[in-house]
């Protein structure tokens, strides 16, 4: 009888840990959706932002003249410092009419789409991550557009003194027009900093501080192509990367990423402490009463005289 109570004790016990542990388990796996914000609170905000840069750097149309004797002082301070030369990177891509229409190809289309799933991704599964990324790329691009105001720069592609291939034009597909002083499409002379470069940094960085895999660190492939294209085409000098790069450890440091609030917090069913006492309770009390079984055994038989 004693043996059978202890096994219902441990039955028991052994349910309570599986409780426990079926209880436990979706906090660690489910995203915290208390950080995450109204959908269409963020949906104002993005698209809102992103209508203040585009007309930003509209804005910033015009100054021909002041663009291009920028992006001699650029030309000549990259020289001056000795860092390698853009044509260098170029001459790679020119080994095939395919590679550098790749180059082309993922200058115009990667850019945008890449950061709107980075961020869209981070909402449903990363709450707090997303509201850090997108303050950090808030910043980022506020900064940019104020340099694009402060500081109009022709890209190397129209600089004579760099003797390079605008590989848009020639090769395709382009993101620009043929003639830059009258492009209303986009702002040609916005190439300090760089936010092809600067954006793609800040998706590695995300994706990287936001997952677990062994593999994450393969996002850098991202930033790392993304130099090699802005520069093989001619888009961007080697100053304009260098400039969103220090721009983006300002925001960084300016901006930390939240910690994480303690899962227990948010969980919907009862704690695991409180569980945890109620199954240790109940294997108590089974204890207790098999002692006193075997106490009341124990002296009836010496009543009796012992075993016969």
């Amino acid at each position: 009888m004693n043996g059978g109570a202890c096994r219902r004790n441990s039955a028991s016990s052994a349910k309570g840990h599986r409780v426990i542990r079926a209880r436990s388990e979706p906090a660690t796996r489910e995203p915290d959706t208390s950080a995450r914000p109204p959908l269409f609170r963020e949906l104002l905000l993005v698209v809102g932002l992103f209508v203040v840069y585009k007309l930003g750097r509209h804005g910033a149309n015009g100054h021909v003249e002041e663009a291009f004797r920028n992006a001699g002082h650029v030309w000549d301070l990259e020289r001056l410092v000795r860092l390698p030369g853009e044509g260098a990177v170029q001459g790679l891509l020119l080994h095939g009419d395919g590679l550098v229409r790749a180059a082309n190809a993922y200058y115009a289309t990667v850019h945008f789409p890449a950061t709107l799933l980075f961020l869209v991704w981070l909402y449903w599964r990363r709450p707090r991550h997303y509201v850090w990324s997108r303050r950090v790329l808030a910043v980022l691009t506020g900064a940019a557009l104020a340099l694009h105001l402060l500081f109009p720069l022709a890209p190397p592609r129209m600089l004579d003194a760099a003797a390079l291939v605008d590989t848009g034009q020639v090769y395709g597909p382009t993101v620009y027009g043929a003639t830059p002083a009258t492009d209303s499409m986009a702002n040609q002379f916005a190439a300090m900093p760089s936010l092809h470069f600067g954006w793609a940094v800040m998706v590695a960085v995300g994706l990287i501080a936001a997952t677990r895999s062994r593999w994450r660190h393969l996002w850098l492939l991202h930033p790392a192509i993304t130099l090699f294209v802005i520069v093989g085409t001619a888009n961007h000098y080697w100053l304009d990367a260098l400039v969103v790069s220090a721009l983006l450890a300002v925001a960084f440091a300016a901006l930390r990423l939240p910690r994480a609030t303690p899962a227990g917090a948010h969980i919907p069913w009862p704690s695991t402490a409180v569980t945890a006492s109620g199954v240790s309770a109940q294997a108590a009390a089974g204890t207790a009463g098999a002692g006193a079984s075997a106490r009341h055994g124990a002296t009836a038989l010496a009543r009796s005289g012992g075993p016969r």
